[in-house]
C-alpha cells in the first residue's frame, strides 16, 4: 500500500479505513473500543492503546497529538519532546534565578518579619454617616530613631496601604509628604504628618500607621466626583481582569479545564518582573517584553508538563479541576516561601503624584497602564476576529471535536492558548504589579473575580471574557460607594451566583444540550 501522509483531525478514521480493508493487519482486530474510537476520531485514546504496537502496512500518518505512524510503529515526533525539554530546562533556570532572587531581597528586614502598614484614608461626612475612601498615590518616608532613612514608599490604588518591612523592634519615624496628596486634599491636623513609633508599640510583628484628610463635619468632594473616581478606578481594573481573563475563558473552551491556577500566572508575572527589576536591576520597559514572553513559556510548560499528560491519560475535567486547585496551593507556597508574604513595588514607576483630571485623580503610571491594556484588549479582539490563527482558536472553543474533522490542529491551538493565557496573564500580573504593589497572593484574589467576569461574558467565549470582565472591574469598584471597602468584591461574586441560576451561559455564551 503507498505510503499516505494525513495532517486534518479526520486522521483515525482514515486510519481505520487503511487498516481494516489490510489484510494480515493486526489492527482489523482491536477491541470493540478501539475500534469506536478510530471511528469517531478520537486521536489521543487511540494513540495511547496503538503506542508500540506494529502493523504491516506501510501507511505514514502524522497524529495531531505530536505522534506519527512511521515504519509501520506508532511512536512520539522527537521534536515535541526537544520543546518539552526546553521548557523544562526554562523551568528550572527561572526557580535558580527565584532562589537568587529571594536571597537577595531588596530589604533584608523581610526576614525579620516586622512591618509598619501605613495607610490613608479621606474622611468625610455624607448624609451624617461618615465615610473612608483609601487615598491612593500619596508619599510616606520612613526613618529610623537615629534619621537613617528606611524607605520612601507609596500607597497603593483600591487600598491606600503600603506596608514596609523593618528590621527590628525599634523606634521609628514615619512622615506624610504633605505635597504628595491629591489636588484639594488636605490631612485633617496637618500637625499629625509626622507619627512616631516606639519600640514597645510592636506588640505583633505589624505596626498599622493611619493619616486621615478631609473635614469632619463635611464632604471633601461631591457625590459626582466619589462616583467618578470609583468609575475610573473601575475602569482600570476592569481591563486587567479582562486581559487575564481571555487566556482563562479560551483554555476552558479549547480543553473543557476549569483552571483555577490561572491566577498564579498572574502572581509569576508580577513576582518575575520584580526579580528583574528589583533583584537583578533591569528596568521595567526593557524586561517586560522578556517577562510576558517568559510567562508564555510557563503557561506552555503547565500544560505540557501536568495538564496534557492527564488528558492523555483519559483524566476526567473533574479531577483535572482538583489537580488544577492543587497546583495552585503549591505555586502560591513556593511564592510565598521566595518571595515574602509582604507587598514590595518596582523599583521603576513607584514614586509618583496623582494628577487631577476633572473630577478624577490618577498617576501617569495608571493613565498609562490603563491605556496599554486596552490596546492589548484591541490587538486581541482582531487577532481572534481578522488573523487565520485566531479564527482556528475562535472554532477549536467553540467545537474542538468539529473543528478537528475540518482539518484544525487542535493540540497546535491548545498549545498556542496555553501560550497566550499565560503571557496574558503575565502583562496582567505586571499592569497590577504597578497599582497595588506585587504579593505572593496577588493573583488568588483575582481569581474569582475572572471566574465571574468569564461567566457573565460566557465560558468559553473570549469576546465575552472581555465584556464580562470590564463589567466586574467597574462592579467592583463602584460597590465601594455603598458598602465598605472590604466587602466590594462581594456584589460581583453574587452577581456571578445569580448569572449562574438566570442565564448559565452567559451574555454571549449560546446554550449547549446536557446529557
Amino acid at each position: 500500500m503507498p505510503s499516505r501522509i494525513f495532517s486534518s483531525g479526520a486522521f483515525s478514521r482514515e486510519l481505520w479505513d487503511i487498516c481494516s480493508t489490510s489484510l494480515g493487519c493486526p489492527f482489523r482486530l482491536l477491541p470493540c473500543t478501539l475500534q469506536g474510537l478510530l471511528r469517531s476520531g478520537s486521536p489521543l485514546c487511540a494513540y495511547s492503546l496503538l503506542r508500540g504496537r506494529k502493523c504491516p502496512t506501510s501507511t505514514v500518518l502524522c497524529l495531531t497529538k505530536g505522534t506519527h505512524f512511521e515504519g509501520a510503529l506508532v511512536q512520539e515526533r522527537k521534536t515535541f519532546h526537544a520543546v518539552l525539554s526546553c521548557v523544562k530546562a526554562l523551568v528550572v533556570l527561572l526557580a535558580a534565578l527565584f532562589s537568587v532572587g529571594a536571597s537577595s531581597s531588596l530589604v533584608h528586614a523581610a526576614d525579620s518579619g516586622l512591618s509598619i502598614d501605613i495607610s490613608v484614608f479621606d474622611q468625610v461626612v455624607v448624609n451624617g454617616t461618615t465615610e473612608r475612601q483609601p487615598v491612593p498615590g500619596v508619599t510616606v518616608l520612613v526613618k529610623t530613631e537615629a534619621g537613617v532613612a528606611v524607605g520612601e514608599f507609596v500607597t497603593g490604588t483600591g487600598t491606600g496601604t503600603v506596608s514596609v518591612p523593618v528590621p527590628e523592634k525599634a523606634g521609628y519615624t514615619v512622615e506624610l509628604v504633605l505635597s504628595s496628596l491629591p489636588s484639594g486634599m488636605s490631612l485633617i491636623d496637618e500637625n499629625k504628618a509626622i507619627a512616631v513609633i516606639t519600640k514597645d508599640a510592636f506588640t505583633t510583628s505589624n505596626k498599622k500607621v493611619t493619616f486621615f484628610t478631609g473635614s469632619v463635619g463635611e464632604s471633601g468632594a461631591s457625590a459626582f466626583e466619589r462616583i467618578a473616581q470609583r468609575f475610573a478606578d473601575g475602569v482600570r481594573l476592569g481591563l486587567v481582569i479582562a486581559m487575564c481573563s481571555v487566556g482563562l475563558s479560551l483554555i476552558f473552551g479549547t480543553t473543557g479545564l476549569t483552571n483555577f491556577a490561572h491566577g498564579e500566572m498572574v502572581a509569576f508575572g508580577g513576582l518575575t518582573m520584580f526579580l528583574f527589576n528589583v533583584t537583578l536591576g533591569i528596568p521595567l520597559l526593557i524586561a517586560a517584553p522578556f517577562v510576558v514572553a517568559i510567562g508564555g513559556l510557563f503557561g506552555l510548560a503547565i500544560n505540557g508538563l501536568v495538564f496534557a499528560k492527564l488528558r492523555n491519560r483519559g483524566i476526567g475535567l473533574v479531577s483535572q479541576l482538583v489537580v488544577s486547585v492543587g497546583l495552585s496551593i503549591m505555586l502560591r507556597n513556593i511564592f510565598l516561601y521566595q518571595f515574602g508574604g509582604r507587598t514590595k513595588p518596582f523599583g521603576d514607576f513607584s514614586m509618583q503624584t496623582a494628577k487631577s483630571f476633572g473630577p478624577v485623580s490618577m498617576t501617569p503610571r495608571d493613565l498609562t497602564t490603563a491605556i496599554l491594556s486596552l490596546i492589548v484588549l484591541i490587538a486581541v479582539a482582531l487577532f481572534l476576529s481578522r488573523s487565520r490563527t485566531g479564527k482556528a482558536v475562535r472554532a477549536v472553543s467553540d467545537n474542538p471535536t468539529l473543528a478537528s474533522s475540518t482539518g484544525i490542529d487542535t493540540q497546535k491551538i491548545i498549545r498556542i492558548v496555553w501560550f497566550a493565557g499565560g503571557a496574558l496573564a503575565t502583562l496582567g500580573g505586571i499592569f497590577r504589579g504597578l497599582d497595588e504593589q506585587v504579593g505572593f497572593d496577588m493573583g488568588s484574589k483575582l481569581i474569582f473575580l475572572m471566574f465571574a467576569g468569564i461567566t457573565l461574558g460566557g465560558l468559553g467565549s473570549a469576546y465575552g471574557a472581555l465584556i464580562g470582565g470590564f463589567f466586574v472591574g467597574i462592579l467592583v469598584e463602584m460597590a465601594s460607594l455603598v458598602v465598605p471597602a472590604e466587602l466590594k468584591a462581594a456584589p460581583a461574586l453574587f452577581i456571578l451566583i445569580v448569572v449562574l441560576i438566570v442565564r448559565p451561559q452567559g451574555i454571549l455564551g449560546r446554550k449547549q444540550r446536557v446529557g
